[in-house]
């Protein structure tokens, strides 16, 4: 979805994938940001803090008529209905990132 944001362009793709797995780890509930996930990214939790909460705001004010081959193809259980996923309350992100 960033690739057609403007606004994303100017942040480097490593900080835009840790983001995004920071987000979908907190998501899913599947942990934390952990040391080993720190040191091989380069990046701590509180780097990427802003970003995860600019992507999870992309997620949930997401335009619904563009991209629909995209979300249709990512709505498919092959890929785990990924597209059906719903953003996260950005309070409740808020208080899960201040407390990693």
């Amino acid at each position: 979805m960033t690739l057609q944001e403007y606004d994303y362009a100017r942040e480097s793709p490593s900080k835009l994938a840790a983001s995004c797995l920071l987000l979908a780890l907190t998501m899913k509930n599947l942990g934390g940001w952990t040391p080993t996930l720190e040191y091989y990214s380069g990046y701590s939790a509180r780097d990427l803090h802003p970003l995860v909460k600019r992507l999870n705001f992309l997620l949930t004010y997401q335009p619904r008529d563009k991209l629909n081959a995209v979300r249709s193809k990512y709505s498919h259980r092959v890929f785990f209905e990924v597209a059906k996923v719903t953003p996260m309350d950005m309070l409740k992100l808020e208080e899960t990132l201040t407390s990693c």
